[in-house]
């Protein structure tokens, strides 16, 4: 029966002759402590695997390491989450529309983006429009610092347009007149 890397005991792996001597299997057990903490504390290198798991602080640093340009330490944890995750995939695809629709998805959850010639702009710019209620001038200032990470150098933002609606009554009345006019004159 084989075991894991976590029930293995280094006596276990002695040859027979070893297996009875008591400087060794001491010797053992000593080094079986210390290898149980090791092999426990491997978990903690898997990093990608566990990045919903990490803490804050541990976001941080492995944003610095994969160079998420756009990363901010004051972002709530499951937007840094997500830029790391995505990190790699923007990295592979700056210089494109899609890379600033994943930065739109994750900074304001909902938007697009519009290119130049979607609204009678001038030629190699765009503009961002979202409905979300959530986005504001500070959100929308961080998503501009950010977004010239991964934007194409030559396209230039003509802005960040925040569309709101409000639900309103409404109230319409109308009237209809019906009437003949009649003019009387007097004759002599």
């Amino acid at each position: 029966m084989s075991k894991s890397i976590f029930e293995v005991q280094l006596t276990d792996l002695l040859p027979e002759n070893l297996k009875r001597d008591p400087d060794i299997i001491a010797a053992s057990k000593a080094v079986d402590s210390g290898f149980s903490v090791l092999v426990n504390d491997i978990n903690k290198t898997l990093i990608l695997p566990r990045i919903d798991h990490l803490e804050s602080d541990v976001l941080d640093h492995v944003a610095y390491y994969f160079h998420v340009d756009f990363y901010d330490r004051s972002l709530d944890i499951e937007t840094k989450r997500k830029l790391i995750k995505d990190s790699v995939y923007i990295h592979q695809i700056k210089g494109t529309p899609r890379a600033v629709e994943i930065l739109i998805e994750t900074l304001f959850d909902e938007g697009t983006v519009e290119e130049w010639f979607k609204y009678g702009g001038t030629p190699y710019r765009f503009r961002v429009v979202t409905s979300n209620k959530s986005v504001t001038q500070e959100r929308a200032e961080e998503f501009v610092r950010a977004l010239n990470t991964v934007k194409n150098t030559r396209s230039t933002l003509d802005g960040v347009v925040i569309l709101r609606s409000e639900n309103m009554d409404l109230y319409w009345g109308g009237i209809v007149h019906q009437g003949i006019k009649e003019e009387y004159r007097q004759v002599r």
